[in-house]
């Protein structure tokens, strides 16, 4: 009878145990996730040469993360994000090198209020900015992105040693900000803040965001600040690896829908302080960028986008370029979906530059052209998971 009881008690406890067993699964969830992204890229002039490539990252950076939520009760969930980027051509990490170099950060998330999140994170302008603008992960991303990076919308640095809020959407509007720390005695060096909102109603998106870097002269991944300027050409592409006494990116958005199609304008602009950049011996530069772009849903399988970008600079203390360059980008993509989850893509971009000296140059060319002038195609697959 003891025996009997026993196995009889061993059920019960075993039948309870698989009735419980997915309440507290749905408490906490760990996910696998990527993006794979190549592609075959053709530019007309590369420091003189025609180049041909096969790419990785050429829209959206080929990535792998894990994500998690535990539901800690009273509303309250610990939350965290580890994200590596990697070349899918040859393997290696992206990111100068960093394991989780996209992201990596653990936080609390509130229903009621918010998230705060600390360790390596976008800014800003990309949060609430960027997904107005043709740098969206949802449209030309890297390959459309401002000459140079100059205002960051493509996330060519990302901020490490962060602390950021993110609101819940309140009837439409969305806020965040974000400070980081330089982890070194002298305190003002490199580090960074940032803050910014966005506000949807309808088809009407609007949204504006700022970004300050103080100090990043000098800073690498062997630095303890809040940027590494090495990372932003890691990956062989256009990004605006520039130290600075002080950088000040600001700008907003503005989308509207109409059925299918979405029209889009966005302006940034971009201050350097104390910079050596084209031949500036400790001067100031200036970048202003005017953006129009739209998006056309063709067919559910099909879509269409065009943009174009008119940036107009200014350099300080310059004796070998013109005080005052300019360039000129045009942008076409179309994108066909193969199933929910895999589409391949096909992309045009071309580069005017003027003023003494300068160049073109677009993101993800492969380098410099020789001339004013520069030509970029390319087709590619991306995968998701």
């Amino acid at each position: 009878m003891k025996h009997t009881n026993t196995l009889a008690t061993t059920a019960v406890i075993g039948a309870l145990g698989l009735i419980g067993a997915p309440a507290a699964h749905a408490q906490s969830s760990v996910t696998l996730y990527g993006l794979i992204d190549a592609g075959i890229m053709y530019t007309n002039n590369a420091a003189g040469h025609a180049l041909w490539q096969a790419t990785s990252g050429n829209v959206n950076g080929s990535r792998f993360g894990v994500r998690g939520s535990e539901d800690l009760g009273g509303r309250l969930h610990a939350v965290f994000v580890l994200e590596n980027g990697f070349n899918v051509q040859n393997g290696k990490t992206g990111q100068d090198g960093r394991m989780f170099g996209r992201q990596a950060y653990v936080g609390l998330a509130s229903d009621t209020f918010g998230t705060l999140t600390m360790g390596r994170q976008y800014d800003s302008l990309v949060d609430f900015v960027a997904p107005l603008s043709a740098t969206a992960g949802t449209f030309g991303d890297t390959g459309f992105a401002h000459p140079f990076d100059n205002d960051n919308l493509n996330h060519s640095l990302r901020i490490s040693n962060a602390v950021k809020f993110t609101s819940n959407t309140y009837g439409g509007l969305k806020f965040g900000a974000l400070y980081a720390f330089s982890n070194q005695t002298d305190f003002s060096a490199n580090r960074a803040y940032s803050f910014g909102a966005s506000y949807t109603r309808g088809p009407l998106a609007i949204a504006a965001g700022y970004l300050q870097l103080n100090g990043t002269q000098g800073a690498s991944a062997s630095s303890a600040g809040a940027v590494d300027l090495a990372e932003s050409t890691a990956n062989g592409k256009g990004g605006f690896a520039l130290g600075a006494q002080r950088l000040r990116s600001f700008g907003g958005g503005i989308n509207y829908a109409f059925g299918p199609a979405t029209a889009g304008f966005v302006f940034t602009r971009s201050e350097y302080s104390g910079t050596s950049a084209f031949g500036s011996q400790n001067g100031d530069m200036s970048f202003n960028n005017y953006e129009v772009n739209g998006k056309y849903q063709i067919s559910p399988a099909w879509s269409a986008g065009l943009a174009y970008t008119f940036t107009d600079a200014h350099v300080d203390r310059t004796t070998t370029y013109g005080a005052d360059p300019k360039w000129q980008q045009a942008d076409a993509q179309v994108v066909y979906k193969l199933s929910k989850r895999t589409d391949v893509y096909a992309e045009a971009m071309y580069q005017h530059a003027s003023g003494h000296h300068y160049v073109a140059f677009i993101n993800t060319a492969g380098g410099a052209s020789s001339t004013a002038n520069q030509v970029v195609g390319t087709v590619g697959m991306r995968a998701r998971f």
